[in-house]
């Protein structure tokens, strides 16, 4: 049997369209490596996993009766995983120009570099670039974005404003909607932490592997289309603020320090309260749009 090039893992939840469009493009696209696809259906409950027995026979499915979060989605696909690299890649993302071909060509020609996780250029439905490359969050990025107060201050350095999406470089972390990992990588530092439901494990884990002597790359040397947040935007936004700012306090407990841990903690009350404000509003301005 022939090795395994590369594991494609997906962890869908309640996005089937998008999710047979982005299998659809990734069997069309892909023909010169051997690779796998395992889907990890967070408990959809809309007729995705019938959509995979008839649509992709050659997809591995695993069937979640509930939805067990994004970390311990992957890690049932990393576990089952035979690819020599491991491709995390969002339902939301549509595969073009050989994209996948193209990333294990980068990582072969580049196997004594250190490099442990990539990520690729990500573009728009309208193909314009999408920024998805950040640095590591300080305390003040965290206060300003707990507020909102990213839409008056910039976060230049934080977002990486000034970066060069048409060259290669070293970065701290790249998006979760490609995520392109070393198996070597995962055989050292382990899986992803499940403590994280959803957002902050990526970081988590690029934090974890660059600790570890790996380097986390920014290539262009593949695109795909990412259209973005997909599944997400059906939750209720203050359910989705309360799992961001859990998620936040775990990274910043286990990757910063105490103090800042602890202030950030006793200003996650106030940055639900706005939230939460924030969408009675939104909820409001809706209804008087559609009376």
């Amino acid at each position: 049997m022939n090795q395994v090039d590369l594991t494609v893992i997906i962890v869908s939840w309640k996005v089937r369209e998008l999710l047979k469009n982005c299998l659809t493009s990734i069997f069309k696209e892909t023909s010169k490596i051997n690779f796998e696809v395992i889907v990890v259906d967070n408990g959809s409950v809309d007729d995705t996993v019938e959509m995979l027995m008839g649509d992709f026979p050659r997809v591995k499915i695993i069937s979640n009766l509930r939805n067990r979060g994004f970390a311990a989605a992957c890690n049932q696909g990393i576990k089952q995983a035979q690819g020599r690299y491991i491709l995390l890649l969002n339902p939301d993302t549509v595969i073009i120009e050989q994209a996948l071909e193209k990333i294990v060509e980068f990582m072969d020609k580049r196997q004594d570099n250190g490099i442990g996780i990539v990520g690729c250029k990500l573009l728009n439905a309208d193909y314009s670039v999408q920024p998805s490359v950040r640095r590591f969050p300080r305390f003040f990025d965290h206060f300003i974005m707990m507020f909102k107060l990213h839409h008056f201050i910039p976060l230049k350095n934080y977002l990486m404003a000034d970066f060069d999406y048409n060259l290669e470089a070293e970065v701290d972390q790249v998006m979760g909607a490609f995520f392109l990992i070393e198996r070597k990588v995962i055989e050292k530092i382990g899986l992803f932490d499940e403590g994280y439901h959803i957002w902050f494990e990526e970081v988590d884990y690029c934090f974890k592997a660059k600790k570890n002597g790996f380097k986390v790359v920014y290539t262009p040397a593949a695109s795909i289309i990412h259209l973005g947040g997909q599944s997400f935007i059906q939750g209720l936004r203050i359910k989705n603020q309360w799992n961001y700012c859990i998620s936040r306090l775990r990274y910043i407990f286990k990757n910063q320090n105490l103090p800042m841990f602890l202030v950030i903690l006793l200003l996650t009350p106030f940055s639900l309260l706005l939230s939460w404000l924030y969408s009675l509003v939104a909820k409001n301005n809706k209804t008087k749009l559609y009376a």
